[in-house]
């Protein structure tokens, strides 16, 4: 019932989310089994292009998928535009984590040890990012989460089912950019496909969960 939810300020989950939602980007990257879905794409620009940083192609991603989620609600909602900053921290975050987590040491069993860690913080961080569609009237795109949560609505296909599309389309990109332009399949590997086609169900499992115990409300509400 929902007097017997926890309830959790919106805010300092959102900070929560950029932070460990980078970690394991970047911590699933440098185990060696590549790096998650949604990532690939700008790790592969990233590759091709090294212009910019990883963070910075994260950033021009980010603002492409709000773009996206613009033209196909077909208006444009000015509190979208939120999630640029959100982009922008997010990016920034990527680049921090990648100064320390290159310096951990490096081995078979740490390195299985530093993606199942990953793979769990990534599946936590988006669950926790999907919760946030209502929250002080803001809609956040957090990892391109909202996106999906969008395309579930219009479409009334399941979160885990859209998930799995999207990130196979991710994996494709990435796959054609890095063999056309490196003469090699890049950045992919069995943690990549393995989350790829296992997370959606984990995150919706852990939603789920969340919804049952949780509810969000901003620092500006009431807490009753």
């Amino acid at each position: 019932m929902q007097e017997n939810k926890l309830t959790i300020r919106g805010e300092l989950s959102l900070l929560l989310v950029i932070i460990i939602n980078s970690l394991g980007v970047v911590l699933m990257l440098h185990s060696g089994s590549g790096i998650s879905a949604i990532s690939s794409v700008p790790y592969a620009f990233a590759d091709v292009l090294p212009v910019i940083t990883l963070g910075a192609w994260t950033e021009v991603f980010q603002v492409s998928l709000v773009l996206s989620l613009m033209l196909l609600s077909k208006r444009f909602v000015p509190v979208y535009l939120f999630s640029f900053v959100i982009g922008s921290a997010f990016s920034a975050m990527i680049d921090v984590h990648e100064m320390w987590i290159k310096q951990l040491p490096q081995s078979l069993t740490l390195d299985i040890i530093y993606f199942i860690i990953s793979y769990i913080v990534i599946c936590f961080g988006v669950a926790l990012s999907n919760r946030f569609t209502t929250w002080v009237g803001l809609i956040v795109l957090v990892f391109g989460s909202i996106m999906m949560c969008f395309v579930t609505a219009i479409t009334g296909w399941s979160y885990a089912r859209i998930k799995i599309g999207f990130d196979v389309i991710c994996l494709a990109i990435t796959a054609a950019m890095t063999f056309f332009f490196l003469g090699r399949v890049d950045g992919l590997g069995f943690g990549t496909i393995l989350a790829a086609f296992t997370m959606g169900k984990v995150i919706g499992s852990i939603g789920e969960y969340m919804d049952k115990h949780v509810k969000f409300v901003s620092f500006l509400s009431s807490r009753a």
